[in-house]
């Protein structure tokens, strides 16, 4: 007969509680992060495909992330480009309110101080960074974009700004004679209109007469010249038609009529005795009208070209040469010379590529912006313009000039046809606002899809796992007071007792 001790019980009830914990802990760990493997070891023959969906589920992650920081930069850069038009709608509100042309003590008008300032706010929304990135600099976005107004206007050291640049120009453009780089004359009964052949001042672009027995030809030749043969006498009345380009592209028409009155009226020339004495008066007329407009249209158009090769090319344009009255071309500003406005990334990268970003296994956006786009640069240059000009209170034609440039900036403004425009820009990032919501949904998608996946494979069902870890501590704690009782017992307690 064997006798199984206490001992051996307790230390039997001892291992079985020992498993109990090792289940309880495994238990608590599936209960804790709801997947039944620990390691893809514990997975057998679906550890591949786990692996697998871990990193399709990494890489949504990203894109998600991705896709949340480009929403967030293209957020920011809508509201700058909302603002940069509301200071081009302000300044354009401020000419078109007029009032009277007073001139402060920097020699220039409330509207022009206004500008001033506006220019002071768009260099500002152009420096703008999102986290430490400068979003208007293309491909560059640890480079500021642009300088301050200060630099820009009155230049920096040896490098010109904006304000030496418009002088130098409309000494170009006026030349030694002050007649915008035009001469005319008379041989016997010819009037000649001769261009110098430099791309400055005025252009000849046509004629169209209706005096009776002339003869008008041109603009023809190199340099261009248009002439106009008297062959009899006009009659009152008739008129010719001079058309000219300004330095900024705009028309100018200049028109004559045939008069017989001595003096003659304002844009007429009185008929002679002869067709000789005719032309003679026709130079004179003719002479006025374009000193006329050198002294008016000519600087406006002029101050608008400069702004023009100053902000909207690379590198920035200059007259070359001095003294500029008598010079014969433009020549590249450089880095010691003049002051390059933006600062940003430049090269030939179309701007929008110029940022680039997979917010989805299939999307890539593109969302890049330099602020020196053709809408920007023209804000800029047109804004500008009108602060860097000044006038004198003593000069009888100041209004006039002012008036002549106040009204090219406000028609700049609105934007040449086929050209781009700020709601351009914003409607390209509109387009990749939109890709990025419809990405971040099809992640979202994705990402539940994946999730159910990897919860098939390696879920758990929570209800279950307690229900298990309830009934295996109820097992526990009755073995534990078994083993506990056991532990008490000795062999006295199984023999009978002994009798006297």
């Amino acid at each position: 007969m064997s006798i199984t001790g206490p001992g051996s019980i307790t230390a039997a009830s001892v291992t079985a509680q020992n498993n109990m914990m090792t289940q309880l802990n495994t238990l608590g760990q599936e209960l804790a992060s709801g997947q039944a493997a620990q390691t893809y070891s514990d997975l057998q023959s679906q550890a591949g495909l786990t692996l697998a969906l871990n990193a399709q589920l990494s890489a949504i992650g990203g894109y998600s992330n991705t896709a949340a920081t480009v929403g967030t930069t293209l957020s920011v850069a809508q509201s700058v480009l909302a603002q940069l038009g509301g200071s081009s709608t302000a300044v354009q509100q401020a000419i078109n309110g007029g009032g009277t042309f007073t001139l402060n003590n920097n020699g220039q008008t409330n509207t022009q101080a206004a500008a001033a300032t506006q220019l002071d706010n768009i260099l500002s929304l152009l420096n703008t960074q999102v986290g430490n990135n400068y979003i208007f600099s293309g491909s560059g976005p640890n480079q500021p974009s642009v300088v301050s107004a200060a630099e820009i206007l009155n230049g920096n050291g040896a490098q010109a700004g904006l304000t030496q640049v418009i002088s130098e120009r409309e000494q170009a453009d006026l030349g030694v004679s002050g007649l915008g780089r035009l001469s005319v004359g008379t041989i016997g009964s010819t009037v000649t209109l001769d261009q110098d052949g430099s791309p400055f001042g005025f252009q000849l672009t046509g004629v169209n007469s209706s005096l009776t027995g002339a003869t008008a030809t041109g603009p023809s030749g190199s340099p261009p010249s248009i002439s106009v043969a008297l062959a009899s006498n006009p009659n009152a009345g008739d008129s010719i038609k001079f058309q000219l380009t300004l330095p900024d592209g705009s028309a100018q028409t200049i028109s004559l009529q045939a008069t017989t009155n001595s003096p003659p009226g304002a844009n007429q020339f009185t008929i002679g005795g002869l067709p000789s004495d005719t032309a003679t008066n026709l130079q004179t007329a003719l002479t006025a009208a374009i000193a006329n407009l050198s002294q008016t249209a000519l600087p406006a158009a002029s101050a608008i070209a400069a702004a023009n090769n100053f902000f909207g090319a690379n590198p920035p344009q200059r007259v070359n040469g001095s003294p500029p009255d008598t010079s014969s071309g433009l020549v590249n500003g450089t880095a010691a010379n003049t002051v390059f406005w933006y600062t940003g990334e430049n090269g030939s990268t179309p701007a929008r590529q110029t940022a680039t970003a997979q917010v989805g296994p299939a999307m890539t956006i593109d969302y890049g912006m330099r602020a020196n786009e053709q809408a920007i640069a023209n804000l800029v240059a047109n804004v500008a313009v009108l602060a860097a000009t000044t006038y004198s209170a003593s000069d009888p034609i100041a209004q006039a000039n002012y008036q002549a440039l106040s009204q090219k900036v406000a028609a700049n403004l609105d934007g040449q046809p086929g050209t781009q425009r700020i709601s351009g820009i914003e409607a390209d990032l509109a387009n990749a606002q939109t890709t990025v919501s419809n990405a971040g949904t099809l992640n979202t998608q994705t990402q539940t899809t994946l999730q159910n996946m990897m919860q098939g494979i390696d879920g758990v069902n929570q209800n279950q796992i307690g229900e298990e870890i309830l009934t295996l501590q109820n097992s526990l704690s009755a073995s534990m007071s078994v083993t506990a009782r056991l532990a008490q017992l000795s062999l006295v307690n199984y023999l009978a007792p002994v009798t006297g």
